[in-house]
């Protein structure tokens, strides 16, 4: 339906926590405001015509007031926009979702509530704080930390606040917390209670820090803690060090480079991310479809003159299927061919267009390749070998001496990014960086470009590296990088574990 407005909650932080209904309304909006607390990362289920504008408030930095978002939202919808208003946590808790729904009304214009998790239950549940418990209570209380304590006419009753058994949780706190703590004191409340606060819960900044009423303000001074947080006053605090969770990954908050290729990269951030990771996405190269096409083409068209097909990566597949398939044909057309796959992922991609391989070698290399053709008959065959520009010619070259005939072709061909530079060596110049990832020697060679030569040993310094794999910590080595972590399975799945080794026993990844 046109001409409608839906206020959708995006979550606390982690972005896993969208609902299906929340994704479903920015993906077919016209038109999406959003937060400084809707993490931006959910944008990218938006139509890529859709017009994003960022609504963010922040400490008093206000992008859009909010009469001029309520307004914002009233223009769209009435220039026939289905408007998606993306707003951190729930619409509802303390959200100012009701004022803009009351300007929607006013204009007799239609709209919908898409409820959101909220960060005053997800933040402690990340942090292990259950916010009720019946060994503690069976009660919880939100309240806003924004109104300011010390004000004559408070709407807050402090006093029953104070006399409250349960869970109390102030949002958006963290300037008024010494006004907030000495309030529930002077009304009674026993300066022992448990209390924390959360920062960014839920996100792999995560940060949380406990004590008690009389001692959380002198401990969230000494750790720094900055807005956004929630605070949590009450007893099932308690529970924290036997329930907490989120913090205790093997990788929480450790800040990983990832330089592969964009749209290769996701499966990495996810397993790292999953690992408590903070992933900054940093892509150094980019894999671009040949220059000239016509000889893949001419492979392409005398696929029946071949004996096997020979896949060294995920690209190779899929830069290949992709041409296969805008000329008309389809995985039949290798009907007759043997293949031959490097790594389980490749072959996983491979067997996605319904073909099998039927070599996967143990190491996931170019050599192994070779060592398993070594009980096949090679001599006289023909092997098509499309994979990316200027590969290593071992494979080619080792098959070849073995007496097969060897047509390589360009499926691909891989290209510098440099559009992140400036923001990574900001980032390695503020060491804001633990560890950088290589997953090919592209990636070293061009990460290596992206580095003022006069610079190098002062940004790297202190800086854990890991390859994915012998050949590309070689590469690494001959560019002057120490390499301190090593994958034994060439592969993302292996580099994680490689990564997890290292950081749980130090010096052994």
């Amino acid at each position: 339906m046109k001409n409608k407005v839906y206020l959708v909650g995006a979550g606390p932080g982690d972005t896993g926590l969208l609902t299906l209904k929340g994704k479903a309304c920015i993906e077919k909006a016209d038109v999406i405001v959003y937060d400084y607390l809707a993490a931006e990362e959910l944008l990218k289920y938006a139509r890529k015509d859709a017009e994003l504008i960022y609504a963010g408030k922040k400490g008093g930095d206000h992008t859009l007031t909010q009469d001029r978002i309520n307004a914002l939202l009233v223009e769209k919808a009435k220039q026939g926009h289905t408007v998606t208003r993306l707003k951190g946590g729930d619409p509802f808790i303390f959200g100012r979702g009701g004022e803009e729904i009351e300007a929607l009304v006013e204009e007799g214009l239609d709209f919908e509530v898409v409820p959101g998790v909220t960060s005053a239950i997800a933040a402690p549940a990340y942090a292990g704080i259950p916010l009720t418990h019946r060994k503690f209570t069976s009660t919880v209380t939100f309240i806003t930390g924004h109104e300011d304590p010390t004000k004559k006419d408070s709407s807050l009753n402090w006093q029953a606040l104070a006399e409250n058994s349960g869970t109390l949780v102030f949002l958006m706190g963290v300037k008024n917390l010494p006004n907030i703590v000495n309030r529930l004191m002077e009304n009674g409340l026993n300066a022992n209670t448990p209390a924390a606060l959360i920062r960014w819960g839920t996100t792999t900044q995560q940060q949380a820090v406990t004590g008690t009423l009389d001692t959380i303000v002198e401990n969230v001074a000494a750790a720094g803690l900055k807005p956004p947080c929630i605070i949590v006053v009450g007893n099932v605090i308690s529970l924290r060090e036997k329930m907490k969770w989120f913090e205790n990954r093997p990788l929480f908050g450790k800040k990983i480079v990832v330089t592969r290729a964009r749209a290769q990269a996701s499966d990495m951030i996810l397993q790292l991310t999953e690992l408590g990771a903070h992933c900054l996405e940093y892509p150094v190269i980019k894999t671009m479809p040949p220059e000239d096409f016509s000889p893949l083409d001419a492979a392409i068209d005398r696929l029946a003159d071949y004996d096997w097909i020979i896949f060294t990566s995920v690209n190779g597949v899929a830069f290949f299927f992709t041409r296969l398939l805008e000329k008309g044909k389809d995985a039949r057309a290798l009907g007759s061919l043997h293949t031959a796959c490097i790594g389980p992922v490749t072959a996983e991609r491979l067997k996605a267009y319904g073909v099998n391989t039927d070599i996967l070698p143990k190491n996931f290399r170019a050599e192994s390749i070779i060592e398993a053709f070594k009980n096949v008959p090679v001599a006289g065959r023909r092997m098509l070998l499309p994979r990316a520009a200027q590969a290593r010619p071992i494979l080619p070259e080792e098959l070849s001496r073995m007496g097969a005939v060897i047509d390589e072709v360009a499926a691909y061909h891989t290209v510098r990014d440099t559009e992140n530079a400036a923001p990574l060596l900001r980032q390695l110049e503020q060491k804001e960086i633990d560890l950088i990832t290589f997953t090919s020697s592209s990636t070293v060679t061009n990460f290596k470009e992206l580095i003022p030569d006069n610079r190098f040993e002062e940004l790297l310094k202190d800086v854990t590296i890991a390859s994915i794999g012998p050949i590309t910590s070689e590469t690494a080595e001959k560019n002057g990088f120490t390499v301190h972590i090593e994958a034994s399975a060439y592969t993302i799945p292996g580099l994680c574990d490689a990564i997890v080794a290292y950081y749980v026993n130090p010096g052994r990844g």
